[in-house]
């Protein structure tokens, strides 16, 4: 349960000051722009700043400063992590830049100015005998921790360094500048959790190609947001970015460019390195067996050759499911893919396989006939599904599926995860999947590569996971969600931009109280979240008319 402790009216002129400075309050004149506003009665909320909202917060009226010169973030008596714990040194070097990134004072001039007691230290205690320093965070990382800031020291507590991250991101929320650039920070109680323990971005690589420092971009406001998976849409019809060290034709000739839109064996270590830092999951998805024009460029015999009549039409289909050749091929594949990408979870599509070649194809229909197959295509996917799904299982990793692959009653494993997209009634496609008792994940609502005119990010935000019809049981299989932004309009130059700060809908759902609903409370804390990730640097759209006290500077 949520709980909150309202300042008295005397006291909230010193605690309104919380994050005020990020940014002020706007006018309206357009009759059509006032229709887009949610119902607002207030320019503050009383969780400050804070997004996405813990899950138990007690604000007191007393406020401390903090001095760029003299703070510092340590590790805590008792704590085992020490010195040796690079996540969590790197992880306090980031938040002191994020938390002092504008300071402007020297050192002498800014204690001349000083006013009240000092906080001096953040100490950060991880319980836990193995604080998983040189882990990857997985689908049962614990992320919960509690935050207690009082003089002289505030204390940040968690088990696991997941849950530290998660208090470092909260700490530094609560951390604002007064008109006369000091830096406060009231005395707070916090304990918090996610909702949901998948809590994902996809972002598609083959529509477009993303350059590796985007995606590292996208990371970080993922870290700001809470958000813990990135689901890789790496490859698809259009292109195959992902370079194989097995198979290096596949990128040589299925890529835009073989050398310029690639993803070397450097770069995904990049990218995997940058998300353990921050607590997120790499998910990769190598969707089959549709999707795959761009694999067949550099891998022969592959794809189905597409007939008209008893001729070849020299254009191809989906993977040809009665070769043993290309079972052999995706045996190699996914054993490189499982050594490549640590997660305990590869994403293997599924979804949207168009049977009109197979059913052109002379030999399909013969192997058809064979297996007592008839015209049902559905049961041919489900043969294909199920030998790749015994490939992916033979190297020890789970899959997650899209929902079709459940809807065609393809023979899956008690612990697959199904992700449930088709808008269409799918809130009935989750009873369905949790009655069977498979976990999911929604997104479904969450597409944001639809764009609209206006504040379209009320609707990701009113979006509820567990409404639908289901028994307790079912609703806890529902393990969380994704944003999606699919690449057919988005590359490098508009993606951040355009997922945020729409994903932190996404992510404030997903991370706190199902009782957290009000979209006017919200608005007025989204306006100053994105306004932080604009002075930490990352292009966040404007939900609406105003400014930041900190504007985006540029690339």
């Amino acid at each position: 349960m949520m709980g909150f402790q309202l300042l008295g009216t005397s006291q909230a002129v010193v605690f309104l000051l919380f994050t005020s400075s990020l940014v002020l309050s706007e006018s309206y004149s357009r009759e059509d722009d006032r229709e887009q506003l949610p119902p607002v009665h207030d320019d503050e909320s009383p969780y400050g700043s804070l997004w996405p909202v813990p899950q138990s917060v007690h604000f007191a009226p007393t406020v401390f400063s903090l001095s760029p010169f003299d703070f510092k973030i340590v590790h805590g008596p008792g704590s085992s992590a020490g010195a040796d714990c690079f996540i969590l040194l790197e992880a306090f070097r980031r938040y002191f830049e994020y938390i002092f990134h504008y300071s402007k004072w020297e050192q002498d001039s800014w204690k001349k100015s000083g006013e009240g007691t000092e906080l001096l230290q953040l100490q950060v205690i991880i319980g836990s005998s193995d604080a998983e320093c040189n882990s990857y965070p997985s689908a049962s990382s614990d992320e919960s921790y509690q935050l207690t800031v009082t003089e002289p020291a505030a204390i940040l507590k968690a088990e696991k360094v997941w849950g530290a991250l998660r208090g470092l991101e909260t700490f530094s929320q609560l951390v604002y500048e007064d008109i006369y650039g000091r830096y406060l920070i009231n005395k707070s109680e916090i304990t918090d959790f996610p909702r949901f323990t998948h809590r994902g971005i996809l972002l598609d690589s083959s529509r477009h190609f993303l350059p590796v420092k985007v995606i590292l971009a996208n990371l970080e406001a993922m870290a700001i947001n809470k958000l813990n998976v990135f689901h890789w849409h790496i490859v698809d019809n259009q292109a195959f970015p992902y370079q194989s060290s097995a198979f290096p034709d596949l990128s040589d000739q299925g890529a835009y460019h073989p050398f310029t839109h690639v993803y070397t064996t450097t770069d995904i270590k990049t990218i995997l390195e940058y998300a353990r830092l921050r607590g997120i999951r790499v998910v990769p998805e190598f969707d089959s067996p549709g999707h795959t024009l761009s694999w067949g460029k550099g891998q022969g015999d592959l794809l189905t050759p597409c007939y008209n009549g008893e001729k070849p039409t020299g254009s191809y289909g989906p993977v040809n499911p009665i070769l043993n050749s290309t079972y052999d091929f995706m045996a190699i594949f996914f054993k490189e893919i499982s050594e490549t990408f640590p997660d305990a979870f590869v994403h293997l599509g599924g979804d949207e396989v168009d049977f009109s070649c197979w059913h052109s194809n002379p030999d399909i229909t013969k192997f058809m006939e064979q297996q007592g197959f008839g015209k049902d295509y559905k049961k041919l996917e489900s043969y294909y599904i199920k030998k790749i799904l015994d490939i992916v299982s033979s190297t020890s990793k789970g899959y997650m599926i899209w929902q079709e692959v459940f809807d065609n009653e393809v023979k899956i494993k008690p612990d697959t995860v199904v992700e449930v997209w088709k808008s269409e009634q799918y809130q009935d496609e989750l009873h369905n999947v949790t009655a069977a008792g498979y976990k999911t994940i929604l997104a479904s609502p969450w597409y944001l590569d639809y764009i609209s005119y206006g504040q379209d990010w009320q609707k990701y935000y009113r979006a509820e996971p567990l409404d639908f019809n289901g028994t307790v049981a079912q609703k806890k299989l529902v393990i969380g969600g994704e944003a999606c932004l699919w690449g057919e309009f988005v590359d490098a130059t508009n993606l951040t931009p355009r997922l945020w700060p729409r994903a932190s809908a996404v992510g404030e759902r997903l991370w706190s109280s199902q009782s957290v609903t009000n979209v006017g409370d919200a608005y007025i804390r989204l306006v100053k979240h994105r306004c932080r990730m604009v002075s930490r640097g990352i292009p966040a759209e404007p939900p609406y008319i105003g400014y930041c006290d900190h504007e985006y500077k540029g690339l």
